[in-house]
């Protein structure tokens, strides 16, 4: 046996360590596709829908790395190669029943929306509909078809393995959904259900669902609490709790995304993971659609999904998830809500600044000092007092501007002199996490309170919303429109079991 020299030594050790230095970047890269995600859908249904070169613009100066189309749009897909964004595409349900039909018809879709595109554009996962089950169940029976075709397809161009296929689903065709543990999928739906769970599983691809809280919410006739549905933080004793498994639920995202889980596992499907294709709360249209509303549900959800947190049945498993959505769409029927989900306006301007401080970059572009505390308006008066006093004392709050013939006495209100007193503590804070409390009777807001002469801290004396981004010029070219689809009786099935399971096994709600 031939014995190692010093050279053949010091080589061993210097490849050894080259393999430690190079094993956490190996196991990164083999793992980012593990890590939680927040994408965007884009929807189109806008008079002056931007080009696709404004979207992308956009999307670049939002950081934000993973989209949703609603279909396959040439243009678009265009725009976004070589940007390394992931992008997943959709088959509209128009075009559904004849790729569910031929399996040629399902070749030449693939080979005109995928094969012409990749890999300049990164086309990460493909939609095949939008909530079939619910919205076109005469295209159920082919549904499963469909995708099967599409996925021979992939394998056939040799893109299966980085391209997945599935179908997003409304929350409605769960039963009985609370507590989540004894959820199930509607069984009339069996014969598609259980042969798409078993191409899931077979493809190692991902169940899509569509979650709502904010309809759960509006259904719930108050048996719901207004936090609970925004991610708010809870009192332990108010949180609800899955009788069969004690686990607790802080918010209803987790309660649906495991009911989901739960209702696979009835079915013997355990390892199929879930990915929400939309999610999201409208900023005007109703009492509750409201702009902070808007603000506090999406803000919570993004740093809930970054921070991996997954859910209470399987923590610390991502649960990547698409917001509703980019843009506000007027053009969408529907009420006034419909039209109002979008983080911006087409001119790339904010609807509002998101809370996202300390939460990566994605969608938190000049957030910091764009945000002031205010009083709640329909906190108690007296308390609202006491929070005053005690800013303009303890708090060491300058509150000169707030007595008689100063900038900021009018108007002369409980309410209007707390919320400067609030905000100039907030910023002489640091804009500090809790320093916007008061004990319950203040909110964060992204719209400055500023009033004629009355410039609060953090201002830049102008009333509205600081834009943040790119400010984009808009245009009128237009492509097919979003496939968001309105509130159905289905979801009202969905929303009911939900309500009900909450009242019955949670007495922290009453």
């Amino acid at each position: 046996m031939k014995t190692l020299s010093l050279y053949d030594i010091l080589l061993l050790l210097l490849l050894l360590l080259l393999l430690l230095l190079l094993l956490p970047l190996l196991v990164a890269s083999a793992s980012v596709d593990k890590e939680a995600f927040i994408g965007v859908n884009i929807g189109t249904d806008l008079s002056d829908m931007p080009s696709p070169t404004q979207v992308v613009a956009l999307l670049k100066a939002q950081q934000i790395r993973h989209v949703r189309l609603f279909d396959a749009d040439r243009a678009m897909l265009l725009a976004l190669a070589n940007t390394g964004i992931r992008v997943t595409v959709s088959v509209p349900n128009d075009q559904l029943l004849g790729i569910g039909q031929s399996n040629a018809t399902a070749a030449n879709w693939v080979s005109r929306n995928i094969l012409s595109h990749v890999p300049a554009t990164k086309i990460t996962a493909i939609a095949i509909g939008s909530e079939v089950l619910t919205t076109l169940p005469n295209a159920a029976p082919i549904l499963v078809s469909a995708m099967q075709f599409i996925h021979s397809a992939l394998v056939a161009t040799n893109l299966a393995s980085q391209i997945k296929v599935s179908t997003p689903h409304s929350s409605s065709i769960i039963l009985d959904s609370f507590p989540p543990s004894q959820a199930f999928f509607n069984r009339s739906w069996d014969p598609v259900v259980i042969p798409m769970l078993k191409f899931l599983q077979s493809t190692e691809s991902y169940l899509m669902l569509n979650v709502y809280p904010y309809y759960v919410y509006k259904q719930s006739n108050d048996a719901i609490p207004l936090d609970y549905a925004l991610f708010r933080p809870l009192p332990p004793n108010k949180e609800a709790v899955d009788s069969n498994t004690l686990l607790h639920y802080t918010n209803v995202f987790d309660a649906i995304v495991d009911a989901a889980y739960f209702a696979m596992s009835y079915l013997n499907f355990t390892n199929i993971p879930i990915t929400v294709t939309e999610s999201g709360w409208p900023s005007k249209g109703d009492s509750d659609a409201t702009l902070d509303n808007a603000n506090t549900y999406n803000s919570n959800l993004i740093k809930h999904v970054l921070n991996n947190t997954g859910t209470p049945k399987h923590p610390g498993i991502a649960v990547s998830t698409y917001i509703y959505e980019l843009y506000n769409e007027d053009l969408r029927q529907g009420s006034t809500s419909e039209k109002n989900w979008g983080l911006f306006y087409p001119s790339g301007a904010p609807v509002y600044i998101l809370h996202l401080t300390g939460s990566g970059t994605v969608l938190a572009n000049d957030t910091t000092n764009q945000t002031y505390c205010v009083a709640r308006e329909n906190a108690d008066k007296k308390m609202v007092q006491a929070a005053l006093d005690w800013a303009c004392g303890p708090g060491k709050v300058d509150c000169n501007p707030l007595l008689q013939g100063n900038p900021c006495y009018e108007p002369d209100s409980v309410f209007a002199h707390a919320s400067y007193a609030f905000d100039a503590y907030y910023h002489k804070m640091g804009m500090a996490d809790g320093t916007c409390n008061f004990n319950g009777v203040a909110t964060v807001t992204t719209s400055d309170p500023s009033h004629g002469s009355c410039i609060f801290p953090g201002s830049g004396g102008k009333n509205g919303t600081v834009t943040n981004g790119t400010t984009l010029a808009p245009s009128s070219n237009s492509t097919s429109s979003g496939c968001h689809l309105q509130y159905t009786r289905e979801n009202q099935a969905f929303l009911s079991s939900l309500i009900v399971g909450l009242i019955l096994h949670s007495a922290a709600f009453w």
